[in-house]
């Protein structure tokens, strides 16, 4: 099942949503929500898998290898991201300080060992990609938090995007074959959107997730009145990594829309 539906809020504790041993659609990705009420604690950690914390709101305290920072975030649409990033065999305690927090939760396996590093929101890369062209239809804002190119030695691409009201993203339309996740929340929640895997779509609402794969084809739309915020993670394929200027790979036929000076109808 590519598109995985949250009909109700998540629970207090660890909400898993995809894992490593599923024998269909497999992502080779943890991935799972963490909420967490006020003095309330948890931990991780794991033998084979490096993990990535992304608070998406709400006030942690993480402690780890010795070290301990209080972080916090209004919300996932107006604040950047901090993200934790640790390798294997490395606890991690989070302890909850708002009364109501939400972190993603991200695991995969890696065998290398790297310094823990604490991502600020001032690392953040923050873009307004789509800006200037197409009558502003495809104008969103790309975060990235970790790739290739700053962490080649983790297994993990981290970002987020956010989608203006009746805007799309994700476009062109691009592919490529290592496994990707989309987590998604809308404001208000009531909101709703699309997403194009290949020849298909399926819509999508509040805290739901879709899997990307087999080099599905996938841009993602929102409704009118809705901004949609989504986490993107991508899993490195050994030997062929998710990174610059080989991926993603754009369908030629669309490529004309980023043309700053292209003409669309109706003042073609």
């Amino acid at each position: 099942m590519l598109r995985i539906r949250q009909a109700e809020p998540f629970q207090y504790g660890y909400n898993p949503v995809t894992a490593m041993d599923e024998t269909e659609d497999n992502t080779m990705m943890d991935f799972g929500i963490l909420r967490i009420a006020k003095n309330q604690k948890e931990s991780l950690v794991e033998e084979d898998k490096e993990i990535a914390l992304l608070l998406i709101q709400g006030e942690v305290s993480l402690k780890w290898d010795g070290r301990e920072k209080t972080i916090a975030r209004g919300n996932c649409f107006d604040a950047m991201p901090w993200v934790l990033h640790v390798p294997k065999n490395t606890a991690v305690e989070i302890a909850g300080i708002a009364a109501d927090s939400e972190l993603s939760i991200t695991k995969t396996t890696n065998d290398r060992l790297f310094a823990a590093k604490m991502y600020a929101p001032a690392e953040c890369r923050s873009e307004e990609r789509g800006k200037g062209t197409l009558k502003e239809a495809s104008t969103r804002i790309v975060r990235t938090i970790l790739d290739y190119s700053d962490a080649s030695y983790s297994n993990l691409v981290i970002g987020e995007v956010i989608d203006f009201p009746g805007k799309w993203s994700s476009y062109p339309p691009h592919y490529h074959p290592q496994p990707e996740i989309y987590f998604y929340k809308f404001c208000p929640e009531q909101g709703y959107g699309f997403c194009e895997l290949g020849e298909d779509i399926v819509k999508i609402r509040h805290n739901d997730t879709v899997k990307i794969l087999n080099n599905a084809t996938h841009p993602q739309t929102t409704a009118p009145g809705y901004a949609m915020y989504y986490i993107w993670v991508i899993r490195h394929i050994d030997g062929n990594p998710y990174k610059s200027p080989e991926y993603p790979v754009f369908e030629p036929q669309h490529l004309w829309v980023n043309d700053k000076n292209s003409k669309i109808w109706p003042d073609k």
